[in-house]
């Protein structure tokens, strides 16, 4: 027969289960039993206002077994998924949380909302009609999510795509009246070594390749001990924490503010990078702050910084020394300046559209 633990019931919406095999003398104590057709609802929280509801259906030999966590009710002369769909409703999860009983984290609706409480009975005909209003509803809905799941997926993998270009001189034409990047590299340091193009063999006349260490100067942050990290817009100072992509605040003395910017935050622990425009703090230790020569665009760096990606252990821990020695394709200044344009101006239109 077929045996469903709490697990085994979706969330949501969908109405859908799965369910296990067992034979009868290992369930026929302990467990809730039904049939096809029941329908069960969860009466834990938080599974209750996860909308763990189902209609039993499609189980062998009609009949199954369950967790005692789920209350079964057998629908007599009535259109089992309207219920369905009213016991998933907003109103009746607020009703059904009156209900709760038990301490925190072991509450449980109590039988008095399905004894006591007063629900719709609908004529069955518009019982029907209703639930195929509400299933045509939520195809519309489940297309439009898909939609937008594929577009984002489209728009993520098409910026993939034009920084792709952009690194590889492929994004904006060329002019041979700008000054070569080899050149620019010198004045940089009169020592200036370029790399092996191994990598980039197909780059345009004025570029070259040089490793990231010798247009970037790194430093260690001071990490500032924050006694809470919870978000508050009040805060004066943004403060960078590394392993999170956002920001939080600090209150304390406005000491060791860096605003020598705009520059890139590195994070250790991860292989996010961020390019920095506005005065900030550091929490931990574990960021780096990558300082870009001035003869550098930096939003042309931190854009290639954020498509390189190393291959690193299990716990994903990415020190900076591997990364100074990263090979940077690096375009004449002029062109730097317009693929940054460029990149900007298109992904402003992909957000549009987003």
């Amino acid at each position: 027969m077929g045996f469903i633990p709490m697990a085994c019931v979706d969330g949501g919406f969908s109405g859908k289960h799965q369910f296990e095999e067992r034979i009868w003398k290992e369930v026929k104590k302990g467990y809730c039993h039904f049939q096809n057709g029941d329908i069960g609802i969860a009466k834990i929280s938080p599974c209750f206002e996860n909308l763990k509801s189902t209609i039993f259906q499609n189980l062998p030999n009609n009949y199954g077994a369950g967790t005692t966590e789920l209350v079964i009710l057998r629908p007599l002369n009535i259109h089992a998924k309207f219920y369905l769909y009213l016991f998933k409703s907003q109103w009746y999860i607020s009703e059904g949380t009156k209900y709760f009983k038990g301490v925190v984290g072991q509450q449980r609706v109590h039988k008095g909302i399905f004894t006591d409480l007063q629900i719709p009975l609908p004529p069955l005909a518009e019982q029907y009609r209703i639930v195929t209003e509400i299933e045509r509803w939520f195809a519309l809905i489940d297309q439009i999510e898909q939609g937008k799941a594929d577009l984002q997926t489209a728009v993520k993998q098409t910026k993939s795509k034009i920084l792709d270009l952009a690194i590889h001189g492929k994004l904006v034409p060329q002019d041979p009246n700008d000054e070569p990047a080899i050149e620019l590299l010198k004045r940089i340091n009169p020592d200036f070594t370029p790399c092996d193009n191994g990598h980039y063999t197909q780059l345009p006349d004025g570029w070259t390749v040089c490793r990231l260490e010798q247009i970037v100067d790194y430093e260690q942050p001071t990490a500032y001990i924050v006694n809470s990290t919870a978000y508050d817009d009040s805060y004066s100072t943004p403060v960078l924490t590394a392993g999170k992509s956002f920001i939080i605040g600090y209150t304390n003395e406005d000491t060791g503010i860096y605003s020598n910017l705009p520059c890139i935050i590195f994070d250790d622990f991860t292989t996010d990078s961020k390019l920095v425009d506005f005065p900030f703090k550091v929490k931990s230790s574990a960021m780096k702050i990558l300082k870009i020569h001035k003869e550098i665009e930096i939003d042309y760096v931190a854009m290639f910084m954020s498509i390189t990606r190393l291959v690193g252990n299990t716990h994903k821990r990415y020190w900076i020394s591997e990364y100074s020695k990263l090979e940077i394709p690096l375009p004449p200044k002029a062109e730097q300046k317009r693929i940054v344009h460029a990149i900007h101006d298109i992904f402003a239109q992909l957000d549009t559209i987003m």
